[in-house]
């Protein structure tokens, strides 16, 4: 039951954890991909990030490019548009609202 409703909390942040990372700097998906998977609390697998990769692309706030890879096959790369770094903020302000706010209650049931 706990790692269900870990998994629904993962659900609601994924987005903000994507853009978050990019904000840092651009990415391949399989680097954003193992960032989140060293943070257990936001493990995710490709089959959850790669298809948000391609929401967030066609929302026009991220875009992509090719780029050659020292070991392999080219990579695609992806970073934040300037829609994208404005959602990015948003997303930040509303996260930071929701976990002050139930930061409060929860200290307040204690």
């Amino acid at each position: 039951m706990a790692d269900e409703r870990t998994a629904q909390i993962r659900r609601g942040v994924v987005e903000l954890a994507v853009l978050g990372l990019l904000a840092q700097g651009e990415r391949y998906g399989s680097q954003i991909v193992d960032e989140l998977a060293a943070r257990p609390a936001l493990s995710l697998t490709g089959g959850t990030v790669y298809p948000l990769l391609s929401r967030l692309l066609k929302a026009g706030l991220i875009d992509s490019t090719w780029q050659e890879s020292p070991v392999g096959p080219p990579r695609k790369y992806y970073r934040l548009t300037q829609a994208g770094q404005a959602a990015e903020r948003d997303l930040r302000s509303a996260w930071d609202s929701v976990r002050d706010t139930l930061d409060d209650l929860l200290k307040e049931a204690r």
